[in-house]
């Protein structure tokens, strides 16, 4: 319960950080090897990545939304999974309206007594129909 606690707690100061578009915020609960699938390429990023970080929030007039339901989280002495629905919304630079609910599944490790986020996997499922668009208009 400890544990489950403490991460609980980091994810929720990690989404305050997303929702003020703070870099720095963000990037203190990573692993400094943490590799991440984000929603947008490329496939694979590797290490902290706080220029890549500002560089998509200057996209974004403040405030932005960031929702995270139904958080489990699976916790042992040194490692950690949990999987949550994440709703991402706000106005962008260009005035187009974004919204949009994803998964997301998060890996930690406990380094020098502290969890951090040692990998993320941002998805989308995809209309098997034959179009394979992003199926971006579900909700939860």
């Amino acid at each position: 319960p400890r544990a489950e606690a403490q991460i609980r707690a980091l994810i929720d100061d990690w989404a305050r950080a997303m929702r003020a578009k703070d870099v720095d915020g963000v990037m203190a609960h990573y692993a400094p090897d943490a590799v991440t699938f984000d929603l947008a390429p490329p496939l694979i990023s590797t290490g902290a990545d706080a220029r890549g970080l500002q560089a998509w929030f200057s996209t974004w007039q403040s405030p932005l939304g960031y929702e995270i339901r139904d958080l489990n989280i699976t916790a042992g002495d040194e490692v950690a999974f949990c999987h949550s629905l994440n709703r991402l919304s706000g106005t962008k630079t260009d005035g187009e309206r974004a919204d949009i609910w994803f998964r997301l599944t998060l890996g930690l490790r406990r380094i020098g007594g502290e969890w951090r986020i040692a990998h993320q996997h941002e998805s989308v499922p995809f209309y098997m129909d034959g179009s394979y668009r992003a199926a971006v208009d579900l909700k939860p």
